[in-house]
């Protein structure tokens, strides 16, 4: 299916790893031109070299989302280079593990900012460009802020607030034909859930309990069928799509849990 979105001008915040990548990757393989926005520039740029040698075009800011400043300097630097933009997928953001008895307000801010405040931001600062264009912004989110996790305050009500946005957002932008979705993940493999899993008692057993939960083929999603779903929101084939939290997730949150051990 051609999904019309070649040279299509598409935000990707912490686009160079993970599900980000995998969401480039797919845009790239669609005609859009993936904007790469993220901290490492080393990162960012061994991705879009990857993807030119194959003959299609991306860019790469590097940008501390952390700091609010950094979003608008990264919006700014993109539509001097393309004078517009199509799209914004928010998807950095990281499990810090900040939880509630071994918080701090210190931490739990500074877990906001790292997952929910640049979403605000980078949309906040895009937002002229997106009306002129009538683009779309998806939101990646988590499974944390329906199920919890435990030990996750911070992640799991910034995840909450990237849900929240979504609707209010697709009501604000009724009016410029500006559509807002959110993908929540479950259970994808990434170098951050790598990383993770390493962290826990026999992670190899655990990752199997892990995947034996998931209905849909005992596996966890793949980062190219993340990109596929958000690919497809982005484009006019999703067009009377707005306010929709999809979760591309195997049936994980929803499904009946007995269906594991059927």
């Amino acid at each position: 299916m051609d999904l019309q979105l070649r040279n299509k001008i598409i935000i990707v915040t912490g686009g160079a790893k993970g599900i980000g990548e995998g969401i480039v990757r797919v845009l790239a393989a669609e005609g859009a031109i993936p904007v790469i926005i993220g901290r490492s520039e080393t990162d960012n740029l061994r991705l879009v070299e990857e993807l030119k040698a194959e003959g299609k075009e991306a860019f790469q800011v590097p940008c501390e989302l952390n700091i609010p400043a950094e979003s608008e300097k990264a919006v700014k630097m993109v539509t001097e280079k393309y004078g517009r933009i199509d799209g914004v997928v928010n998807n950095a953001g990281h499990n810090d593990g900040v939880g509630l008895e071994n918080g701090s307000y210190e931490k739990f801010i500074e877990s906001l900012h790292k997952n929910v405040v640049h979403y605000y931001l980078m949309v906040h600062y895009a937002l002229p460009e997106l009306i002129k264009s009538k683009g779309s912004i998806v939101n990646i989110s988590s499974k944390t802020a329906e199920t919890g996790q435990g030990n996750t305050s911070g992640y799991a009500a910034a995840n909450g607030g990237r849900n929240a946005l979504t609707r209010e957002w697709a009501v604000e932008l009724l009016k410029y034909e500006i559509r807002v979705n959110a993908i929540v993940v479950a259970e994808s493999w990434t170098p951050q859930y790598s990383n993770w899993i390493k962290t826990l008692p026999n992670p190899e057993e655990k990752l199997k309990e892990i995947t034996s939960r998931i209905p849909l083929g005992n596996r966890m999603t793949t980062i190219e069928e993340i990109g596929n779903t958000t690919a497809f929101l982005l484009s006019e084939k999703s067009s009377h799509t707005t306010g929709q939290l999809i979760h591309v997730d195997g049936g994980y949150v929803h499904l009946d849990r007995a269906l594991a051990n059927a």
